[in-house]
């Protein structure tokens, strides 16, 4: 992915998470907004990775996304996806605004661009644009 195209997933990612978020968010709006977010892109993706190739891609974005925030690494790899989500929805709430957006964002971000390396750019895109808010080009849409 280019410089470019790094910073316009992070954009339309935190422009999602922001709608989200609603008017005057605070640290437990972004943490519902990051897993609304993520439980929309799950849905999206279990019928073409399964729910144990998402969960395994959720928990490597959380490993790799704690190099910039080390809290948001899971203590135990043997939690189910629930608690490994209730526990990153409760870390996330307890920090700052500002804290708790880049890091939504920087988790989606990382999720995202895994699954990229997995399945590639265009099937990504047609898969998680309508999570970030954006409709399908009208030649992918015809093609669905």
């Amino acid at each position: 992915m280019s410089t470019i195209e790094h910073g316009m997933l992070r954009e339309k990612i935190r422009s999602a998470l922001t709608h989200r978020a609603g008017t005057n968010p605070d640290a437990n709006a972004f943490a519902e907004a990051t897993l609304g977010a993520w439980q929309d892109v799950a849905v999206r993706l279990s019928p073409v990775i399964g729910a144990g190739g998402v969960d395994a891609l959720f928990r490597r974005s959380l490993y790799l996304a704690s190099a910039t925030y080390s809290w948001m690494a899971s203590a135990e790899d043997d939690e189910n996806s629930a608690e490994v989500l209730a526990s990153f929805k409760k870390r996330l709430a307890a920090r700052e605004t500002t804290v708790s957006a880049e890091a939504g964002c920087i988790l989606l971000e990382t999720f995202t661009e895994l699954l990229e390396a997995l399945i590639g750019n265009s099937l990504t895109e047609r898969l998680l644009n309508p999570v970030w808010g954006e409709a399908p080009a009208p030649d992918e849409e015809s093609t669905s």
